[in-house]
């Protein structure tokens, strides 16, 4: 059985809900029975998924928002859409993300962009959406869609980095809100995928690469593992399985314990001890 919010009749917000795992969320949470609202900013690109959503569930039960998550107003009146047109939210899956690629002394206004959409877009529509969430005293879930990148930060796209490392730290700080507000039912959760081909990753790629997982793969993993019960919900793909990443994981925290350099694992003087590190037992 699906996590109990996961049901017919209750309310599921996708922002970039519009393609790839958001829209895979979204077909599941329609097959599902729920009311569903896709936002996102491409307007075609709703309107093409609206039409996919509503042959599963029935017109009535999908509505879209064009909507620009970096900015108060706009996730502002979303929620007051969902309200007037669903009366509430059940379910929030805070999806929209960009990854155009950044360097570390590029002007600034890149930076802006995906910082205001990937982390700031989070922020905005959680603390938007969920006073109203718990007001209503309902069973809730919040879902951030987070990434590994924001853990162990490779060197190559700081900016995304730096907003998934954001979300990484709101989430958790939110989790911990939730659970010590009195009479809230609503819970957080931090969705980690893999490799997911999707529009954002496949860099001109029109094959799905062997190693990379299918949205739907993500959304299925993600459901299974919110029922039950996992805050991190830390995804493996064809290539990486969990242990790998775990290895990965405790490696750049113990950059820190161990005093090395930053990013040790792509340090030359370093290659050796985390190849070690990876292989034991």
């Amino acid at each position: 059985m699906p996590h109990p919010v996961i049901a017919e009749g209750n309310v599921a917000v996708v922002t970039g809900g519009a393609s790839g795992i958001g829209l895979a969320a979204a077909t599941a949470f329609a097959r599902a029975g729920m009311k569903v609202c896709i936002a996102d900013v491409d307007e075609t690109r709703l309107a093409e998924a609206a039409t996919r959503l509503s042959s599963i569930a029935g017109a009535a039960q999908v509505m879209t928002s064009v909507t620009d998550v970096s900015r108060v107003d706009s996730v502002t009146e979303l929620e007051r859409a969902v309200g007037a047109h669903f009366g509430g939210t059940d379910l929030l899956m805070n999806n929209a993300g960009i990854q155009p690629g950044s360097t570390l002394f590029e002007e600034p206004d890149s930076w802006q962009r995906i910082i205001g959409v990937n982390m700031w877009g989070i922020i905005n529509v959680a603390r938007i959406f969920a006073p109203n969430m718990i007001a209503r005293g309902r069973p809730g879930l919040i879902v951030n869609t987070g990434s590994k990148q924001g853990i162990t930060t490779p060197p190559g796209d700081p900016a995304y980095n730096v907003s998934k490392a954001g979300v990484k730290a709101f989430t958790e700080a939110l989790q911990h809100e939730l659970r010590n507000t009195k009479g809230c039912h609503v819970t957080a959760h931090l969705l980690i995928p893999g490799f997911v081909f999707t529009g954002l990753t496949a860099k001109g790629r029109t094959e799905k690469p062997d190693s990379a997982w299918t949205p739907e793969q993500t959304v299925d993993f993600m459901i299974a593992r919110l029922e039950a019960g996992d805050f991190y919900i830390l995804c493996p793909d064809n290539d990486v399985p969990r242990a790998l990443d775990e290895k990965r994981m405790l490696w750049a925290a113990g950059d820190i314990v161990e005093n090395r350099p930053p990013l040790s694992r792509w340090h030359p003087d370093y290659a050796e001890a985390f190849a070690n590190f990876v292989n034991e037992d």
